[in-house]
C-alpha cells in the first residue's frame, strides 16, 4: 500500500509542489485547501495523477473545519502530516503601524492551526508507518537570528509555532511520532516574492530529503531545506 501524506495549503506554492512531487513519487496525497473550486492548478494536477491526489476542503483557520475533516478521514493511516498552510499577515508590519485584527488572524492560521491539526489527526498519524508531523517554520521566526527587527506579525507567529512544535515533539513522542519544524528557505512564491533565491521545486526537493532522512534524533528540531539546524 502506498504511503499517504496530508498537505494543508495545497492549492499553490510549496503546498502545490509538495502534492506534485509526492504524487509523482507514488505517494497518495490528501491535498487540502480552503477553496478547491478556485484551485485550478491543483485540480488539474489531481485529474492527471492517476487517483493519487484527493483534493479536500479545509479552512485551517476554523477549528470546526479541522474536526470535521478529521472525522471524515478517521479510517485513514497518514504517514506525514504536513502543516504547510500559512499567511504573512497584514501588509504593514512595522512598529506602530500594525492592524491588531490582522495580527490575530495570522496567529490563528500560523500557530493555532498546526496544534489543532495535531490534536484532530493524532490517531491517523499514529497509525501510519512514518509517523512524521511536519510544521512549516522559518528562519525569520528564529529569535537568535533576528538582527533586523520589523516583520512583527510574521516573526512572532512563526516563533510561537516553533514553541508549539517543540512541545508537540515531547507530548507526542510516546505515540511514536517525530515532530519537525521546517525552514523552506527564501522561495519564489506569492509569499516569498519574485526576487527570492530558491525555486519552489528546489525547496520542496530539499524538504522531501529532510523528511526522508528524518529519524527520532531529529524530533523537535528546526531544520532547513538543506539540512542545516536553525537556532531558536
Amino acid at each position: 500500500m502506498a504511503n499517504t501524506i496530508l498537505v494543508t495549503g495545497a492549492n499553490r506554492g510549496i503546498g502545490l509542489e509538495l502534492s506534485r512531487q509526492y504524487s509523482a513519487a507514488g505517494w497518495r496525497v490528501l491535498a487540502c485547501c480552503r477553496n478547491p473550486e478556485e484551485a485550478v492548478e491543483l485540480k488539474k494536477l489531481a485529474e492527471h495523477s492517476g487517483n493519487k491526489i484527493l483534493v479536500l476542503t479545509l479552512d485551517v483557520g476554523r477549528v470546526e473545519d479541522i474536526s470535521r475533516l478529521a472525522d471524515d478521514l478517521r479510517k485513514e493511516k497518514i504517514d506525514i502530516l504536513f502543516n504547510n498552510a500559512g499567511i504573512n499577515g497584514p501588509k504593514q508590519q512595522e512598529f506602530g503601524l500594525i492592524d491588531a485584527e490582522g495580527w490575530m488572524a495570522a496567529m490563528r492560521v500560523n500557530v493555532l492551526a498546526p496544534y489543532y491539526m495535531a490534536v484532530a489527526f493524532l490517531d491517523q498519524l499514529a497509525a501510519g508507518k512514518r509517523r512524521l508531523l511536519a510544521i512549516m517554520g522559518t528562519q525569520l521566526g528564529s529569535i537568535a537570528d533576528n538582527t533586523s527587527g520589523g516583520k512583527y506579525v510574521y516573526r512572532s507567529s512563526k516563533a510561537a509555532v516553533h514553541m508549539v512544535g517543540k512541545s508537540l515533539s515531547i507530548d507526542l513522542k510516546p505515540r511514536g511520532i517525530t515532530t519537525l519544524l521546517l525552514h523552506p528557505g527564501w522561495v519564489r512564491t506569492d509569499m516569498g516574492g519574485a526576487q527570492a533565491a530558491l525555486s519552489v521545486e528546489e525547496s520542496v526537493q530539499g524538504l522531501r530529503q529532510v523528511l526522508e532522512q528524518a529519524n527520532a534524533d531529529d524530533n523537535g528540531k528546526l531544520i532547513a531545506y538543506d539540512g542545516r539546524i536553525i537556532p531558536w
